[in-house]
């Protein structure tokens, strides 16, 4: 008899593990879905996305930046609009990928939730024989993207503040208040946008970082020190990686300085201990997009929380959905 009920016992246990055993094998990115901030919603006025346009770079000689504009429906040429940057732009741009920018920018303006911008998509530099970074191949392997975005020196700042942004002030009426300016990225496009806003705050103070690699690709993982050594600078930075991001366990040894998630939470300590306005979030993802894709709304909401807002009960326009500008008339 207590052989039988220990197998009951044993039996039974097994069936409540198992679940959980299921769901660890799982992947984790699986969990993560876009909500509807990230996708087309009816009546919801849709911007335009200008480009591609090329950049020759002074900064690193010999090649070049391909970028493309999205230019809402709300743009009012006779308004400074604040602007969002983003690296590794083909990721972020894509109607089907895990982010899907445009629909977030959409909406989120639509519903007066963050302010009018113009959000710029740009590929790491390449030489002219050089291909065009893609979804498959990101340029580690094809382009500057190596050195542009892991260095951490002010070459990639230049790009930005020195290329790229008169450029975009010859075509739009861009707000010359750093405070509306912001920079994002993904892995090495994360750490190429805070570097930015580390270099040049003078331009650029809103940084938002997917699974940033803060690591030991070209000394990196120093940015806890810096922080620490540093006068603290006036910039605003959302964090987000998973506990299963690349964690440094390369040929059967364990590095720090090449753990993706532990180098996230070192700089987020030291930028706490600063005093920094910061943000963070950290999931269960792994090296993708996937989690920084379902909450890029959220993301976008909090780097942009301070717009300004009118609270005169009677202003009906502020209360209302942010329609495009009606078209002028010409006779």
């Amino acid at each position: 008899m207590f052989q039988s009920l220990a197998n009951v016992t044993l039996a039974l246990s097994l069936c409540l593990l198992a679940p959980a055993a299921t769901a660890f094998a799982q992947n984790p990115d699986d969990f993560y879905k876009l909500g509807p901030d990230s996708l087309k919603q009816a009546g919801v006025p849709t911007g335009e996305l200008t480009g591609p346009h090329v950049l020759p770079s002074e900064a690193y000689p010999g090649t070049q930046h391909t970028y493309w504009v999205y230019v809402p429906a709300q743009y009012d040429a006779e308004v400074p609009a604040s602007l969002m940057i983003f690296n590794d732009g083909h990721a972020f741009m894509n109607p089907e990928g895990d982010v899907r920018a445009t629909n977030v920018v959409d909406n989120l303006i639509f519903r007066r939730e963050i302010p009018v911008m113009l959000v710029v998509f740009i590929n790491p530099g390449r030489t002219p024989e050089q291909p065009e970074p893609n979804s498959r191949e990101w340029g580690d392997r094809t382009t500057n993207r190596p050195q542009e975005y892991n260095a951490l020196d002010d070459k990639y700042a230049r790009v930005i503040t020195e290329e790229l942004l008169p450029a975009l002030k010859q075509e739009y009426n861009i707000s010359d208040n750093p405070e509306h300016r912001g920079i994002g990225g993904a892995s090495s496009g994360a750490i190429a946008a805070f570097t930015v806003a580390w270099e040049r705050p003078d331009e650029f103070r809103k940084v938002l970082s997917l699974i940033g690699s803060y690591t030991n690709i070209r000394g990196g993982h120093v940015y806890p020190e810096k922080v620490r050594e540093t006068d603290k600078k006036p910039i605003r930075v959302y964090f987000q990686d998973g506990r299963n991001d690349n964690r440094g366990q390369r040929r059967n040894s364990y590095d720090p300085n090449w753990d993706w998630f532990y180098q996230n939470v070192r700089l987020v300590e030291a930028m706490t201990e600063k005093g920094y306005d910061i943000n963070y979030t950290w999931g269960i993802g792994q090296h993708s997009q996937k989690h920084g894709g379902a909450i890029f709304p959220d993301m976008l909401r909090w780097l942009w929380r301070d717009h300004p807002v009118s609270t005169d009960v009677n202003d009906r326009v502020e209360r209302s959905f942010q329609q495009p500008q009606p078209e002028p008339v010409t006779e």
